[in-house]
Parts: structure tokens; sequence; C-alpha cells
């Protein structure tokens, strides 16, 4: 018997802006922690690769990405032990339909044509096997061509979600009337009353020839630009590029508007099916959704982390540095990350992507990276800063080490907290074990490595007239980050 050839593909791209704080530009949801022992991206992976069955194959991963989340994905795959992916990096975002050209280019190149499961990297699922039953039945219909949506039937008047207009069941599966926009609550009561809507979960299911013919057809223009940012692609190891300045002349498109809105109100020869998802689906859009799909207390509480609660009802807090308190609250949304602390009404936590869109317009900081930054040798914690210092903890990973630098308006004194630091400073060479320390001038070329098999930790304390993260010349670097 012949296997059908499936092909899961994440799409990683997204910013998640209204879970801030604990979502930022650098760190976003879908690399987050926060109904599982595993990440959104974990959880998502992990599901795609149980889709197997005696007539389906699972071929290896392919993740669409951000350039600048690539050693997050990378370090989050590893961890499943997900080596055998495929990374797709986008150097700027272009939406979902740009991103599933680019894998379907990416899994026919070698005279494949694969069964396309295309999935965000963000959402959650209660009931896997059900999750599994479902893909498994959207893949046989894709196989015979057909274009599959997955959609979830609504338990609440949903206004953050699109929703699509199911027409009768045929083979087990749904033909699609048309898709509707985000409703206001009277729309989305209407819907949920009618039973013939269905919450557009963002789950495609189709052949990479199908889709390519079809964003052919549809919008030609993001297939050709696309084909060419394809053709002027660079590979590094797991790591594939399309041209950066090709990429960025792409028309940004989603899927729904380039491709399944048009399916759907066109005759032709594209077949668009749906398949019924129920399976505790829930995209956590909102920190109303994380409510939602927490475990709570007889009062309705969700928390996590280090908290204490007293007369509050249906309120969620999550803790992540600190001991937080809340008395006589309901309905509310608390969330305290080290430098930044969130309270809103749960009903409009939507509007939390507001105060991003506020601070990034003031150019802060707190909108794009969190007090503790990975790096993929480590990370790095500003622990204190004032006028000319500024005070930062570093775990450099063992076998890991930051880049040949130098800097034009700081010095840097290093002390080593604990395991051993392999210093560069100039022509010198140095090790340094607990307790020992260095100091490196203004303009001195200079290197911190970990040659040993426990993390390395030390405390950098900077002085200087300018200690922004851009006072950095990299001269050699492991992870690709010389210009």
């Amino acid at each position: 018997m012949k296997k059908i050839d499936l092909q899961p593909v994440i799409m990683a791209g997204g910013s998640g802006t209204r879970l801030w704080p604990l979502s930022r530009a650098q760190y976003p949801k879908q690399f987050l922690v926060l109904t599982d022992d595993r990440s959104l991206f974990q959880q998502a992976a992990r599901r795609l690769a149980g889709l197997g069955a005696p007539d389906i194959a699972v071929a290896p991963l392919c993740v669409v990405g951000n350039e600048e989340h690539r050693f997050l994905v990378l370090e989050q795959l590893r961890e499943l032990g997900a080596s055998d992916a495929t990374l797709l990096l986008e150097p700027m975002g272009r939406n979902t339909a740009p991103a599933m050209t680019l894998a379907a280019l990416q899994a026919t190149q070698s005279g494949r044509d694969p069964v396309l499961v295309v999935t965000p990297a963000d959402q959650t699922v209660v009931d896997e096997a059900a999750f599994t039953a479902a893909l498994q039945r959207a893949g046989r219909l894709a196989e015979g061509g057909a274009i599959v949506i997955l959609g979830v039937r609504p338990d609440r008047p949903e206004t953050g979600y699109g929703y699509i207009k199911s027409g009768g069941a045929e083979a087990g599966s749904l033909r699609v009337d048309r898709f509707v926009e985000k409703p206001d609550l009277a729309t989305a009561q209407r819907y949920l009353a009618d039973g013939e809507h269905y919450w557009n979960s963002g789950m495609f299911v189709v052949r990479a020839s199908t889709w390519l013919a079809a964003i052919e057809r549809f919008r030609p223009d993001i297939a050709e630009a696309t084909r060419r940012a394809w053709e002027g692609r660079q590979t590094d190891a797991s790591f594939v590029r399309p041209g950066r300045a090709l990429f960025a002349a792409i028309p940004a498109e989603s899927i729904d508007y380039a491709v399944m809105e048009p399916v759907s109100t066109s005759a032709g020869s594209f077949e668009l099916r749906m398949v019924p998802l129920d399976a505790g689906w829930n995209d956590l859009g909102a920190w109303e959704a994380v409510w939602q799909v927490s475990p709570k207390d007889e009062a309705g509480n969700a928390t996590r982390g280090d908290t204490v609660l007293r007369d509050s009802r249906n309120t969620l807090v999550h803790a992540t540095s600190r001991l937080v308190g809340v008395v006589g609250l309901d309905d509310v949304v608390v969330v305290e990350t080290p430098d930044a602390v969130l309270v809103a009404d749960r009903s409009r936590s939507q509007e939390v992507k507001q105060i991003v869109g506020e601070l990034e317009r003031a150019g802060r900081s707190e909108q794009t990276l969190h007090r503790l930054v990975h790096r993929p040798w480590g990370w790095y914690d500003s622990i204190d800063a004032g006028s000319r210092f500024q005070v930062k903890r570093i775990m450099v990973k063992p076998g890991a080490s930051l880049s040949l630098q130098m800097h034009h308006h700081r010095a840097e004194h290093w002390i080593v907290v604990s395991g051993t630091a392999e210093v560069t400073c100039g022509d010198r060479k140095l090790l340094l074990t607990e307790n020992q320390s260095t100091y490196i001038p203004l303009g001195e070329t200079h290197r911190l490595a970990n040659p040993g098999k426990v993390p390395l930790e030390i405390i950098e304390v900077q002085s200087g007239s300018y200690l922004g993260e851009d006072d950095i010349v990299r001269f050699e670097d492991t992870y690709g980050r010389v210009k």
C-alpha cells in the first residue's frame, strides 16, 4: 500500500502582542511555557510528529519562522530531539501566504509532492487523539486534491476569531460556503445559535502542488515574488534563507485573503472542504484565553508562580519573579515580570496590543526584550543600571562562546560566580574560576567562552559614556552575526 507523504509545517513567525508583558518581539508567545511543561511551539511539534498511520508517512518537520528567532527554534527542537527539522528563515514578516508558499517550494524541490499540514505555533489542544484523527482525515481528503481547513465548533460568542460558514456534509467533511471576518458581539451570538458557523483554526491541509497552483491563480504577484526569493536562497546547515532583498519585495498577505476566500467564492478546479475539530482547541490569542484553559480554584481563579489571592473571583494572576498578592478583584488579569506589570479587565485583554503599540511608538525596549535576554550562547539578565554603569548576570552554556568583539564607549569588569571562563583580551588568553575576575579596557578586542561541562555564570559591570547593545563591533562569531 502506497502511503500518503505528509509534510508537517509550523508557522512560527508571530509576535503575540496581546500576551504582553510575557510575550515580546524577541521572545514571543509561541516559545513560552503557558499551559504545559513544554512551550506552545514544542506542543505543536509534538502533536504533528504523532500523525503517522498505516497509510500515512510523516516527514521531518518544516518550520517557517523569523530570522531573529532561529536559535530559539533550534534550541526548543533540540530539547524535543527533532534535529532533522528544516528551518525556513524569513528576514522580515510577510504574513502567512508567502510563508506557506515557501514551505511548498521547499517540499517539492526534490521531486516530492507531499500533503502539507500547516499549523500555527501558538495553539493548545486538550484532546490530542481527536486532533490526530481530524488531521489524518484532512490529510486523506487533501491527497485526493481538496484544500482542507479545520473548523472549530464555537462554544461561546467569540469576537476575536474569524468564522467559516459551513455547507452540507459530504464524505466525512463539510462544504465551505464563505469566510467571515471577526464579528461584533451580536453577530457572534447569532453565529453561535445557528450552528452553521465554525471558528477558523488557521490550520490548513493541502497538497504542495495544489497550493502552488492556487496561489499562482489568485495571487500571481505573491507566487512570482516568492519564487524569486526562493531561487535566491542560501542554505546553512538546518537554516534556509530566502534572498533578503527579494523577500522584502513580496506583498504581505494572509492565507485566507490570498487563496481561501477567493476559492470559496469562485467556481473552478479547486475543491474547498472543512473538517470539524472537536479537541479542546484554543489559540491563546489573549490573556482571557489563557484564563479559560488554565486550571482554576473553586472561585474560578487561575494562578501561576508565587501568588496569594484573597476574596477574588475569576481572576488570572501570573507571577514570574516575585510574590504577587491580590485582594478583592473579580474578572481581572495580573501579569508580573521583572521589568513590567500588566493589570487589565479580563474581558478587555484583547486591547493589550494597544499598550504594545504605544511602547513601540515611544521607542521603549519593554515591547521588544525581557530583562533576561536569551542568546544562542546562553542569556544575560540586566540586574541594575544607572548613569554611566550597568550590571549584568551572564550565563554561557558549556562549550559555547560569545563573539570576538570590542566596544567604543565602555569598559567591562568580569567576576566568575561559577564554572570556568576562558577569556581572550587583546593578545592574552587566560582561564578564570570561581571568585576570580578580570578587566576589559575600552576599545580592547575580547571574547568570553565556556570550555567546561557545566554552565558558566559571571557578573559583568560595564562603565562608560554609552552602554547600549548596539555598541558592539564583531570580528568573529560562531552564530553568523558578523556583518
